[in-house]
């Protein structure tokens, strides 16, 4: 097993990447970070760690109402 030297705890993290701790939780629960351990109540990520990625879709976008009168 490697040191604790080659982890960051999950705050450390969430500072690193700029996410919030509890996004980073819900991602490391979820199983997008490889190589996390978790001892008591605390999460340790491997620093080798990539960020995850963002998996919500930017691309689809509504189109705006035409509010101007036609008539």
């Amino acid at each position: 097993m490697a040191s604790f030297t080659d982890y960051m705890t999950l705050k450390e993290a969430a500072e690193k990447w700029g996410l919030s701790t509890r996004t980073l939780t819900y991602k490391v629960v979820a199983g997008r970070i490889p190589g996390v351990i978790k001892k008591s109540n605390l999460w340790f990520i491997p620093v080798s760690a990539e960020k995850p990625e963002d998996r919500r879709k930017y691309n689809y976008r509504r189109p705006k109402k035409d509010m101007g009168d036609d008539a």
